[in-house]
């Protein structure tokens, strides 16, 4: 079963790709794992990659496309995969084709987990952390038992800079432009299902399984 893991900041992805991996027993492989992987294992690629990271610069398509060729070529993969992170562009998913076709396979579905605009900056905003121990809360869902203060040392909550208001918008904004072409791309090709993602955990994972069944 080979998939492809689609939604915004804040649409709950690592939590449903962490179910899928349990559920089906297939590696959820996200582009950072990739990158890091190749780097510890210090392939020729992950050396390339290691170079532009250094830089603080963006990993090249030819680059990021060889890494994502080796690992889905690795045994874990045999059964299926969970991609998370790539494709995020036409070119990257036209890529991924190829290599798909050259290992004599094909995606399943494309599984984009839709959470309104106001709802992912509501869940963004909400997040609070502990600067000490580094325990991660929300105002709404999961509350500190003293408000602004951490359960387990009693340390003072912050707000991440990423986490306010101007900068979530402005992440969901870039993350939308981004995304768009690529829904388009495999809505076209039948492979795209959308789930509602403002919804409980579980529900959202049954509509998931769902999806899948068919």
């Amino acid at each position: 079963m080979n998939l492809i893991l689609m939604g915004l900041p804040g649409a709950g992805k690592g939590t449903q790709a962490e179910k899928i991996n349990e559920a089906y027993h297939i590696p959820h492989i996200s582009t950072g794992d990739m990158l890091r992987s190749a780097i510890k294992d210090d392939t020729e690629l992950g050396r390339k990659a290691k170079t532009y990271m250094d830089e603080g610069a963006l990993v090249p398509d030819d680059v990021t496309i060889g890494i994502v060729d080796e690992r889905l070529k690795k045994d874990d993969c045999r059964e299926g995969f969970l991609l998370d992170g790539f494709p995020r562009t036409i070119a990257q998913a036209e890529a991924l084709e190829s290599i798909l076709k050259n290992m004599g396979r094909t995606l399943d579905k494309v599984l984009h987990v839709n959470v309104a605009e106001d709802q992912l900056i509501e869940r963004l905003t909400g997040r609070r952390i502990c600067p000490v121990c580094g325990a991660t809360y929300h105002v709404i869902y999961n509350p500190p038992e003293q408000a602004g203060l951490c359960d387990l040392d009693g340390s003072e909550l912050i707000q991440r800079e990423d986490d306010q208001a101007d900068t979530v918008k402005n992440r969901i904004d870039v993350n939308m432009k981004e995304t768009k072409p690529l829904l388009d791309f495999y809505n076209d090709k039948g492979y795209l299902v959308t789930v509602d993602g403002d919804q409980m955990i579980d529900h959202v994972f049954q509509d998931i399984q769902s999806a899948i069944k068919q």
